[in-house]
């Protein structure tokens, strides 16, 4: 298809790129497809204009696509803006906008997951018809093989004339979620062309004999067409970054209400044997609602209307810390934000979380960045990705679930750059329930996440990594001792 525009297009950016972002896409613009991996706030948005760019005045592509999440595509318009002299046109819910873009001399779009596999169809025939780039970011959307999203940009891939993935945490829940992603790439080449096999053998429940090693390949295979950079390697001088643990008694009334849950919990992994007759899902729904108890009991009982016990020590931060300061409060429940949100109600608080429409999600964002309002009470899920939010440089953890995607993105939305201060990542801990687990559980994931990226060696791995993940979940469900032979971490 050859364009025809009114004008010679501007293909220079606006704006230059920091060293390590000029040394990745030097890295990866001949090649085929490619990985950026860098860690979440070292600008990966940025590469990827940039690149697309290349790309479009080498004439290597004649037009590009931006696959982003439907919550940021309107950050991702921006961005090009701020970036580019080109307008991308967004390719939207309305098939018959669609065409008529489709069918105009457009070089960038932006888009969302979930358009393109509606709109199949027509996109095979354009890309019958166009030679397309396309840049995926978040690429974690299409980390499970089984999701109709997954095998639907599978097909779709060998039709691109250029293929980027880009995530800051590509195999941060389990190592095996990048698997699917690069698939996306290179159709298995990398990494096997049979998900199960990698999966067996990059489990963090697998065998631990040579686990490291077995960590370590992902991240040799992918050498060649993977770029990685942390904020330790970027050469940037990004602000200091705090993680502090606070631990919390809970009350008395609130503590009975958790025993009795968890005690409930116990009955059923005993009742029904072992956890091989037990579903995954139930088995996760089951410690979530643990999670819960431990966070806000009313979650899970509406009656409850006793304040919790986290609750007064959140409270006196939110007082210190908005003094000079901007706070972000998560939590992993849509209930708790509307609660939290409501409790602390003198503050003024912005809420935000997945089931509010889109763009009451960008209007709260707006009103946290630019008004006076000092604290914005949100879920991970609605707004983990793609935002800076370095308006505030407080960020209070009132629960986590078990994703260390989740966790690592939430924190690092204060920790990027355009950062000028400090950052202190608080972390809310009940004493003797299952956020003691989930501290230990996502210490884990991190550190295999570190090993198959490439972050650390086998050796600091080996130091660091945690195999008594299991133990820590049996004495905290099974207190007397009394607990079931086989108990694994894998459902989370």
């Amino acid at each position: 298809m050859a364009f025809v525009l009114r004008r010679p297009p501007r293909f220079v950016p606006k704006h230059e790129a920091f060293p390590y972002q000029v040394d990745a896409i030097r890295a990866i613009q001949d090649l085929p497809y490619a990985a950026i991996f860098h860690e979440q706030g070292l600008g990966k948005t940025k590469i990827a204009i940039d690149l697309s760019l290349i790309w479009l005045q080498t004439d290597v592509v004649d037009t590009v696509f931006f696959v982003t999440k439907k919550s940021l595509v309107k950050n991702w318009c921006d961005e090009v803006a701020a970036h580019c002299h080109i307008t991308p046109h967004v390719l939207s819910s309305n098939r018959r906008q669609n065409s008529a873009s489709l069918n105009s001399p457009v070089l960038l779009y932006v888009t969302n997951y979930e358009v393109i596999v509606a709109n199949t169809a027509i996109i095979k025939l354009f890309l019958q018809t166009c030679r397309v780039g396309c840049i995926l970011d978040e690429s974690q959307k299409i980390k499970n093989p089984e999701a109709a999203l997954t095998r639907a940009f599978h097909d779709l891939a060998p039709a691109f004339e250029r293929r980027i993935i880009m995530t800051g945490t590509p195999a941060a829940n389990r190592p095996y979620d990048i698997w699917a992603q690069i698939r996306f790439l290179d159709g298995g080449e990398a990494l096997g062309g049979t998900f199960e096999a990698f999966k067996h053998d990059t489990d963090l429940s697998s065998e631990a004999t040579n686990y490291g090693e077995r960590l370590a390949k992902i991240h040799r295979n992918l050498a060649t067409f993977a770029v990685r950079e942390t904020k330790d390697t970027a050469g940037i001088n990004l602000p200091r970054k705090t993680v502090t643990a606070h631990s919390v008694e809970l009350p008395a009334w609130q503590m009975a209400k958790y025993a009795a849950y968890r005690d409930e919990l116990a009955y059923d992994f005993e009742r029904e044997g072992v956890t091989e007759t037990d579903s995954a899902e139930s088995i996760l729904k089951r410690l979530l609602r643990l999670v819960q108890c431990a966070s806000n009991p009313a979650l899970i009982d509406g009656q409850y209307e006793r304040e919790p016990g986290k609750y007064a020590l959140l409270l006196d931060m939110c007082r210190e810390f908005t003094i000079d300061s901007k706070v972000i409060v998560w939590t992993g429940f849509v209930d708790n934000v509307d609660w939290l949100a409501d409790s602390l109600v003198a503050f003024d608080p912005v809420r935000m979380h997945g089931k509010l429409p889109v763009h009451q999600r960008n209007r709260a964002v707006e009103s946290f960045m630019r008004s006076a309002n000092k604290i914005l009470v949100a879920t991970p899920g609605a707004a983990k990705e793609g935002l800076t939010l370095t308006t505030a440089n407080h960020a209070i953890f009132y629960d986590r679930g078990f994703s260390l995607d989740d966790y690592l993105q939430a924190q690092d939305r204060i920790h990027r750059i355009s950062q000028t201060r400090d950052c202190y990542i608080h972390n809310l801990i009940a004493n003797d329930t299952i956020d003691e687990w989930v501290d230990v559980l996502l210490a884990a994931k991190y550190r295999a996440a570190q090993l198959a990226q490439g972050d650390i060696d086998v050796v600091a791995f080996q130091d660091a990594f945690r195999t008594d993940v299991t133990e820590v979940l049996r004495a905290v469900l099974f207190p007397d001792g009394s607990t079931p032979e086989r108990l694994s971490p894998a459902t989370a």
